[in-house]
């Protein structure tokens, strides 16, 4: 058996989390003042706080995690929110911010020059499918963020609370 006492040994965290949720929802629907639609609200609004706290975090570690790799300062837009976009929103930025003297999408002929002209012999293929693959990402990269766009703008899954 567990204890509750966080110094013993034997104390589970997880269990403690547990037992308070549950003594917390007890006493939340046993409140008379209290409506469903309150205590909805405010589960809602602590895990959209924890969201907004992680979110806040995770920007940091990127931030810091590209200039360590030798990367620019990264800029996440307004005040720090990260926003999906569409395909042309993704095809825009790295073609903005990673070839400004290019804004244009690579024709496969374009491709295979670089690649000659940047590696012998033996790399141009390896060069060539680098060059594929990246463009393979982020083109699927740029769906999935239309996907949950489009998701999103539907209303969500079945299961998905309504607010």
């Amino acid at each position: 058996m567990n204890s509750t006492d966080p110094h013993s040994s034997d104390f589970s965290y997880k269990k403690y989390s547990l037992e308070q949720l549950d003594n917390w929802v007890h006493d939340a629907l046993n409140c008379e003042d209290l409506t469903p639609q309150d205590i909805y609200d405010t589960i809602v609004k602590c895990v959209d706080e924890s969201v907004e706290y992680h979110k806040k975090h995770l920007n940091k570690s990127i931030e810091l995690l590209s200039l360590l790799k030798g990367h620019r300062p990264v800029d996440f837009g307004d005040e720090g929110n990260i926003t999906l976009g569409d395909p042309s929103d993704w095809n825009d930025f790295w073609e903005e911010n990673y070839y400004p003297e290019e804004h244009k999408q690579y024709t496969e002929e374009e491709m295979n020059a670089m690649c000659e002209r940047a590696a012998a012999e033996n790399d141009k293929d390896k060069c060539r499918e680098y060059n594929l693959r990246e463009a393979e990402y982020y083109n699927k990269r740029a769906q999935l963020d239309a996907e949950v766009e489009a998701i999103k703008a539907a209303g969500g899954y079945e299961w998905t609370p309504k607010a």
